[in-house]
Formats: C-alpha cells, structure tokens, sequence
C-alpha cells in the first residue's frame, strides 16, 4: 500500500535508499536541492512550447436510443458521448529558454557519472536544445539523436506533415557511461530474409528511428493527461541506459509513465510535477501498481 501524503516542506524527498517518490511542487526548487550524481538515468519531456494550450477531453460512450447526439458504433448500436474532466496546460512561454535552461543545467549536475539524460522535444525547439546542451556536456557526450516517429494526427495540406518528436540523449561523461543492448526488446527485421533464419528469429536492436504509435484513445495505458508518451518509448530508455535498483529521475512527469516504466523494470523513481491534475492522474496510476510508492506535497 502507499504510504500516506507527506508534506514537502518538513520531509526528506529523496534518500539513496528510499522509496521511490513522486512530488507536488515547482520542479526547480526541488531539483536544486537534490544532491550532485543521485540519478544515473534522466529523461526530461518538457511543454513543447508550441504557443497553444494542450488539452484533453476525457469521454466515455454509453449505450443510449437513436437520435439526436447519439453515435452509431459496432453492429449499428448507438452510443451517447458524455464528457469528463478537461486536462488543460499552458504550453506557452514569454522567454521559454530562461524557463528550460537552468532546469538542463540542474539536470546535468544531478546525473551520475555514468548517467545519461534523454530530452524528448519537437521540431520547434530541438536545434536550439542541442546548441545549448553541447555547451553544457561538451559536444563529445552527445549521444544519439533519436527520432520517435508515430503515426496520428499532423493532417497539414500546406507542408509536410510532422508526425515525429525528437529526443536528444546526452551522457555525463562520453568515456564511461552506462549502456546494455543486450537488456533492449528487440524489434523484427523489416527485410527478414536478408540475414539468417537465427537473426531473423532473435530480432534487430532498434535503431535511432523508432516507430512506436502513440498511446491509443480507447487503449490500456490511457489517463486522459494530454501529450501523455506510450511506455514503450519508455520502456527502451529505461532498459539501455539504467540497472536494476537504479534511481531514474523525470521531473516534467506528467502522467507518470516514467515511474510506471521504470518500477515495472525493478527501479526506483523520483517524478516530480507542479501541476495538481498531473499528481492526481500519477496517484490513481501509482498508488497501487507500485509498491510503497510515497506522495509528497
């Protein structure tokens, strides 16, 4: 069972040996007071900055009489949409680089020596991202670049439509971070019978473009939290680029995939997140999947 809200103001929100967290509060004040090299695994998905707010409206469809607002579903049945609860933030920023900045600088500190950071943003900022972040690793720890292309929404007639994200992955130091293939699902081949029948079966690791389709409306993973990532994008990261019992940190968390990837792969977690829908949708989605998980603010 979870362990009951502590409050932020008077408790210890991280220890190397404590339960794995999740925080109600501005994340660079809880940041800034975490100690040097606490995390060997960092990923970051930040409001994108696209000058629009993101919303989500949660619906349910129950079984109502033909007629006006009904929808016609499966073997002609009709269905009525009943709206719940919008989950709404503000994806716009005055000055977005004085916002993320220090927030990369804090996470940087916080990596251990053989961590790596993962920063997952679009095609609006990503250029700038990765001039600032080779400015604070060194051009030498960048990574990979790796693009997670999906395949909903982006219905433009006018340009190419823009159906991926970009994730920027940058390790602490470039001569001794953490890595394991081996630990990585693999994915089948797309030409099969271009290598051996043994290949073929054991399946390819995947490479820098990774083909994951968003997580569904009517799916399992679903919480209602807009821009919410699917757990197998997760899923890769967490199994690359931490151990078991490591201590994975996310810090714009969102709906908490974070902590319910890294806890179902036998880590710990600290996610934190100002936003109050954000905590809620992270306790119903955590409270009872992870064990002894605590709440704090």
């Amino acid at each position: 069972m979870p362990e009951p809200a502590a409050d932020a103001s008077s408790s210890v929100l991280w220890q190397p040996d404590g339960p794995s967290t999740v925080v109600h509060a501005d994340n660079l004040e809880v940041v800034s007071g975490l100690p040097s090299g606490a995390f060997q695994l960092i990923y970051l998905d930040p409001p994108f900055n696209t000058g629009r707010p993101q919303a989500r409206q949660r619906t349910k469809a129950v079984r109502a009489e033909a007629g006006a607002g009904s929808v016609i579903g499966f073997q002609g049945r009709s269905y009525e949409r009943i709206k719940g609860d919008l989950l709404r933030y503000d994806d716009r920023f005055e000055d977005y680089w004085g916002f993320l900045e220090p927030r990369l600088i804090e996470a940087w500190r916080l990596l251990a020596d053989s961590g790596t950071l993962y920063l997952h943003l679009d095609y609006r900022e990503s250029h700038y991202a990765k001039v600032l972040l080779d400015a604070l690793f060194g051009r030498e720890s960048f990574l990979n670049e790796i693009v997670w292309a999906y395949d909903y929404g982006a219905k433009a007639k006018n340009r190419w439509p823009a159906k991926h994200d970009t994730i920027l992955v940058y390790v602490k130091s470039p001569r001794g971070y953490y890595f394991d293939s081996a630990a990585v699902d693999r994915e089948p081949y797309m030409a099969p019978g271009l290598v051996t029948p043994e290949k073929a079966e054991l399946g390819k690791l995947p490479t820098d473009v990774w083909w994951h389709t968003i997580v569904s409306p009517t799916g399992r993973e679903k919480t209602g939290y807009p821009t919410q990532k699917p757990e197998g994008v997760l899923r890769r990261i967490v199994q690359a680029s931490s151990r078991e019992g490591d201590w994975v940190l996310d810090f714009f968390a969102g709906s908490g995939t974070t902590g319910a990837v890294a806890a179902a792969l036998g880590r710990r977690f600290l996610l934190v997140d100002s936003s109050a829908d954000a905590v809620a949708i992270m306790r119903a989605r955590l409270a009872e999947a992870v064990d002894g998980v605590r709440f704090v603010g």
